[in-house]
């Protein structure tokens, strides 16, 4: 079975609305794709523009373990653009339902099938891969789809794929289609989109009926609603139906968060697999659960998609929570402590508040009369803006008695604080800023801010928060406080 990874980012008709990425980006994205392992790179549209036949020659240049693809259109135009930029395959995009003939196209549909087929036998004259796909097909005449599918076998298509355009698709009625189709003599392509929410289900159906080959993307993005996410039909084949691909499964959150980074297109918290929450746990008897063995509450395994376990501290956390993430956190308390420490979290929950690690720390350390120096202490902060002026930001740290002045330019006032204050503590410590999120708690342009982050050192991860009605200094204050307690814990560990 072969994993296509259409790069809704780059090729025309299926982009991610609101993206655009240059070639250099587009050139990472397809690096990742192909450490991931993925069978085909639909890398781009060649006639679409000049950067995008860059990106194309960019990422064919490297000489990739993928197919590298090229969406087209049934118009010569669009081949000899590929063939320019050298890449080993087209994907051959023709619609196929009345509805596309003859309100699109406003065309008859014996013209349609001609050029469909001139331009399959082109693009093999000329030594391309052609993947053909019957866009709208399950709204198309079957009789009339099986014709194209059939005659574009017999003009040299390497591949056929019928494409469930706007999602109508359920997996029963998936199933019926695909294994339909699977009878024709050639390798058949699953491509689902989600309309409807069942992308990932009628792609696994396609599969089971007969499909040798699925389309999908990295989070799931695509038009409108998206298209079948890459991550959940790879592990739901490997975890479900016991079919292992090509794909490194460690590294789908990774190449998840890489893709939503470069794209600005974030993922929910709760989506499976690569969501934040996919491998968080509060509730005190799923951790308990949790704790005794995993299987009680975790299907799989987080390491097997390159994740790790967390345990969120709100109103709802057990006791078996809390007790391991202060033994994380390497605090010893006896009862009396634990039940004063306990009943601040709850009552921090109660209040509607998120208890970071930063927040747990401050309260283990209160009950137990712990004062910690800190090591990073801010000492001033400027940030110059303006719709004219590169956002730049300099600091003044003192970091264990010693000053250090640096700056730092980024694409907001907010970034270029951090980048200043990361080049700060280059000598110290390298610190990643894993994620960061900011709400509006009041209303108003004299809003108070919430800033909660999470940052990495080595292999430890800790989320810190800072609430300020200015954004700037609410983010500063929120990255020194968790770089101040990722060194504490680290110096714990030394000692």
């Amino acid at each position: 079975m072969q994993v296509k990874v259409l790069d809704t980012t780059l090729r025309d008709g299926e982009q991610t609305p609101g993206v655009s990425l240059t070639p250099e980006e587009k050139l990472r994205i397809a690096l990742r794709l192909d450490d991931l392992g993925v069978d085909i790179i639909e890398a781009g549209s060649a006639i679409t523009s000049e950067g995008e036949r860059e990106a194309l020659k960019k990422i064919v240049k490297e000489g990739l373990n993928a197919e590298i693809c090229s969406f087209a259109r049934a118009l010569q135009v669009d081949i000899d653009e590929a063939l320019k930029c050298d890449v080993d395959s087209i994907h051959l995009v023709v619609p196929t339902s009345e509805l596309h003939i003859k309100d699109k196209l406003q065309k008859p549909p014996g013209e349609v099938k001609e050029k469909a087929i001139d331009s399959i036998e082109y693009a093999k004259d000329h030594g391309l891969i052609v993947e053909f796909s019957a866009e709208d097909a399950t709204r198309s005449n079957m009789q009339f789809l099986k014709e194209i599918l059939e005659e574009s076998i017999s003009a040299g298509a390497d591949r056929i794929c019928a494409c469930d355009t706007v999602g109508i698709l359920t997996p029963e009625r998936a199933y019926e289609f695909y294994g339909e189709l699977s009878k024709l003599k050639a390798p058949l392509s699953v491509h689902c989109h989600n309309d409807f929410g069942l992308a990932v289900a009628n792609s696994l159906m396609g599969l089971r009926a007969g499909a040798s080959e699925v389309h999908a993307t990295i989070n799931g993005i695509g038009e409108r609603a998206g298209n079948a996410a890459l991550e959940e039909i790879v592990v739901a084949l490997y975890s479900l139906y016991d079919v292992k691909t090509n794909i490194n499964t460690k590294m789908l959150y990774e190449t998840s968060k890489m893709v939503a980074r470069l794209t600005g297109v974030y993922i929910q918290p709760n989506k499976a697999i690569v969501g934040e929450n996919a491998f968080a746990h509060e509730s005190g008897i799923h951790v308990d659960g949790i704790l005794k063995k995993a299987e009680t509450y975790e299907p799989i395994t987080p390491e097997l998609v390159g994740r790790k376990r967390r345990f969120v501290m709100g109103k709802h956390i057990g006791s078996s929570a809390l007790k391991e993430k202060l033994e994380e956190f390497d605090f010893k308390v006896d009862e009396k402590q634990f039940k004063q420490i306990f009943e601040r979290v709850k009552n921090l929950g109660d209040m509607g508040k998120c208890v970071t690690d930063v927040d747990l720390q401050a309260i283990a350390e209160d009950v137990l009369g712990i004062v910690e120096d800190k090591m990073v202490n801010l000492e001033e902060v400027t940030v110059v803006s303006g719709n004219k002026l590169t956002p730049t930001a300099s600091v003044k740290l003192r970091i264990n008695e010693k000053e250090i002045l640096e700056a730092g330019v980024g694409v907001g006032p907010v970034d270029a604080a951090i980048v200043a204050i990361k080049k700060s503590l280059e000598d110290f410590a390298d610190i990643k800023l894993e994620e960061y999120h900011v709400d509006a708690i009041t209303g108003g342009t004299d809003a108070l801010i919430d800033v909660i982050i999470k940052l990495r050192y080595k292999d430890k991860i800790i989320s810190a928060r800072s609430t300020q009605p200015d954004i700037i200094m609410a983010s500063v204050e929120a990255f020194i406080s968790g770089v101040n307690r990722l060194l504490a814990n680290e110096k714990k560990k030394k000692t």
